[in-house]
């Protein structure tokens, strides 16, 4: 039986910070990083030296069976909880249902989370991931666009060679918003016997509509747009910095919400005494801050794991594989997500439940957009405990 449930308590907005108000993880996190040797991709194309961050939270039991894989989103990474230093300004982006007592409980699961390949912010130090951006050792040289085409499923595959480096025997859950959630679906389709939930939060259901392959083409142009792009041939050059300012703008505006930006900016101005209508570069509050966000977040992020990454996502299709998986699914819409309505959701369950699936649906509600199953999944909070008990 497909059951719907939603919450209908209304947050403060969040505008960039993936942080959350709530009682940080108590530990303070290490990163960690995992090499395979070499990886061949589901093309079939070989890859020397794979390495990616990851981090941890709670303890490995005995048997090695109380482990919970949180799977970050696009532009996500592996910070999932808890804070690096005290000194950090906010803590992981869910560490709302992440740690002690809460509802992904450190106390009872072994937590781990770990940066895809072709992550986006290679620049950050605290990510490790193997990309076009990464150093090819045949040529001494970043690989740049020869770098071979990943997909979500290459991501989980190298994931899975680290749980089994760390004793991981089954996963109690696997749970991720929007491109995490693609990384959900593929581990339960992938290791049916493994994987015993998964949690879906802002994602497509079994593949991506041709609706967001469009959009996701769009949040890359901007970055070809650029000349200093220069076909992928900017390592050791200028980068195509504006143009990437100009992609993680467009991905921001499109994960938000007609309401969201109303209650937000309304027809505020970035400067009360320049007025859009006297000067053509005169702008409006939500341009100033869309702009601004955008080349912040540009430092830490390189072009072509970006484009990559957009071709990944673009790639997800289980729809043929749907029978393999034994899991239990809570799917996580958020009402007002312009990216994965929850038509997406809803339509997955019942194909899941027609084939002999269990599945559940739990609807965010609010106006924040495809980012509410990230800033405000804290309102999913106890059906995600809930879930996990049953």
């Amino acid at each position: 039986m497909l059951r719907f449930r939603c919450f209908s308590v209304f947050a403060a907005v969040a505008l960039f910070s993936f942080g959350g108000a709530s009682q940080a993880y108590d530990k303070l996190g290490e990163k960690k990083i995992f090499t395979l040797p070499s990886y061949t991709t589901a093309g079939g194309k070989p890859i020397a030296q794979v390495k990616v961050g990851y981090e941890t939270y709670g303890t490995l039991n005995g048997a090695g069976d109380n482990a919970v894989f949180i799977a970050h989103f696009y532009s996500g990474t592996s910070h999932a909880a808890g804070k690096y230093k005290e000194t950090d300004a906010a803590p992981g982006y869910w560490n709302s249902i992440i740690g002690p007592g809460k509802p992904i409980d450190t106390d009872k699961y072994f937590v781990v989370s770990a940066d895809t390949l072709s992550n986006l912010n290679t620049k950050d130090p605290n990510v490790t991931t193997t990309g076009p951006s990464s150093i090819n050792p045949a040529t001494g040289k970043p690989y740049g666009l020869s770098f071979p085409v990943v997909s979500m499923r290459d991501s989980v595959r190298v994931h899975k060679a680290l749980l089994d480096s760390l004793g991981v025997k089954k996963l109690q859950a696997v749970a991720g918003a929007s491109g995490g959630s693609v990384q959900a679906m593929e581990w339960a389709v992938n290791y049916p016997d493994y994987v015993e939930r998964v949690i879906h939060v802002i994602g497509p259901g079994f593949s991506i509509s041709p609706w967001v392959i469009g959009l996701l083409d769009a949040w890359v142009l901007p970055i070809k747009l650029d000349p200093k792009w220069n076909n992928g041939d900017y390592y050791g050059k200028e980068e195509p910095l504006d143009g990437v300012a100009q992609a993680l703008k467009l991905v921001t505006l499109t994960a938000r919400h007609w309401g969201w930006a109303e209650k937000s900016f309304g027809y505020k101005l970035a400067d009360e005494s320049k007025k859009p209508g006297d000067e053509r570069t005169n702008v409006f509050l939500i341009e100033d801050t869309l702009q601004k966000a955008g080349v912040a977040r540009a430092k830490t992020t390189d072009a072509n794991n970006k484009i990559y990454m957009a071709k990944a996502n673009q790639l997800y299709n289980v729809e043929g594989e749907v029978g393999k998986i034994k899991a239990r699914i809570l799917f996580v819409p958020a009402a007002s997500d312009l990216i994965f309505p929850p038509e997406f959701s809803k339509k997955a369950a019942e194909k899941f439940i027609a084939q002999g699936g269990k599945a559940e649906v739990f609807v965010i509600e609010g106006e924040g957009g495809h980012l509410d199953g990230v800033l405000n999944v804290a309102k999913a909070g106890e059906a995600i405990r809930g879930f996990m008990a049953r």
